[in-house]
């Protein structure tokens, strides 16, 4: 990592130091009685922690080390994904060449540079043989839901979540060397987003933007969020290859995308009757809980990166 990268991570961890007091401070002055606010502010800062310092780790080993994390990341989001979608028997196959063919060949792809397989391995190749999978069972019941269902799990949880590392193939001029830095920008950029809609959602919001899908996002929390997380963006232009205007419009770009991509997951456990997608990170829910906004977020980015700057 370079001089840039780890004087952002400091940035980051001084922030998150500061959360973590005031934090405690919330707790102190709220007493021993449980406060579902604030309980679950210091145990998303706590989980914050962790994630930072996962993430500070695999930037250490440069782009393998990010290709490693987000296989990972893109396993137990489709592990979740598929956990909460009911299949069948006649599955197995297609849901087999999901995990153990799809999703490492994804990632080894990314790791090869080879820009025109892994564009098209998924959305295309894969596309086409898991429902070609699914027929040998020879099951029809339900049987356009169910390779809907995987379709859309690989999509979201391994396509989208692989533009993440992907951003380290792209070769910008006047920007070699410096890719760790594009994937912080938008990680951050996006789960500020998130966490600052929760927040002025919860100090200025009344009116739902989704009741039905999210009651929790409001109007208010939506643009001041929005609003704010443009800010960030513009003002870390510097470790972009982006002026400060076309930061704060590709700010505004992910951050969109974001918050839609959070809607349309959170119809899809509404669809599926729960709350969360797990219990894996304490106060996030689940891996798709925490990365849901990026998935859809991550691809628009990465397209937008290359078409214009690389």
């Amino acid at each position: 990592m370079d001089e840039n990268t780890l004087s952002l991570f400091a940035g980051i961890g001084a922030l998150l130091l500061l959360a973590s007091l005031i934090g405690r401070l919330l707790k102190w002055r709220a007493g021993p009685t449980p406060h579902a606010v604030i309980d679950n502010l210091n145990a998303r800062i706590n989980a914050w922690w962790v994630m930072v310092l996962v993430i500070g780790i695999a930037f250490l080993f440069g782009k393998n080390g990010v290709i490693v994390l987000f296989y990972l990341v893109s396993f137990y989001a489709l592990r979740e994904f598929m956990t909460l979608t009911p299949t069948r028997r006649s599955d197995y196959p297609a849901l087999a060449a999901a995990f153990y063919v799809a999703l490492p060949l994804q990632y080894l792809l990314i790791a090869m540079d080879w820009y025109g397989l892994f564009s098209i391995f998924i959305p295309v190749y894969l596309f086409l043989l898991l429902p070609i999978l699914a027929t040998l069972g020879g099951d029809t019941t339900r049987f356009l839901e169910r390779a809907s269902k995987v379709q859309w799990g690989l999509m979201i949880a391994v396509y989208c979540l692989s533009a993440v590392p992907a951003l380290m193939t792209l070769e910008i001029p006047g920007y070699q060397d410096r890719n760790l830095l594009l994937i912080a920008w938008l990680i951050i950029v996006v789960q500020l987003s998130d966490v600052l809609q929760y927040v002025c959602g919860k100090l200025f919001g009344k009116r739902k933007v989704a009741p039905s899908l999210s009651p929790s996002k409001t109007v208010e929390g939506l643009v001041g969020g929005i609003a704010l997380a443009i800010a960030i963006g513009a003002s870390l232009y510097w470790i972009t290859p982006f002026t400060f205007w076309q930061a704060a419009a590709m700010a505004l770009a992910v951050t969109s995308m974001g918050f839609f991509g959070g809607l349309v997951m959170s119809a899809i456990k509404r669809d599926r009757g729960v709350k969360d997608w797990g219990h894996m990170i304490e106060g996030h829910g689940g891996m798709l809980d925490r990365m849901d906004s990026v998935c859809f977020a991550a691809p628009i980015f990465f397209h937008f990166v290359r078409y214009w700057w690389a």
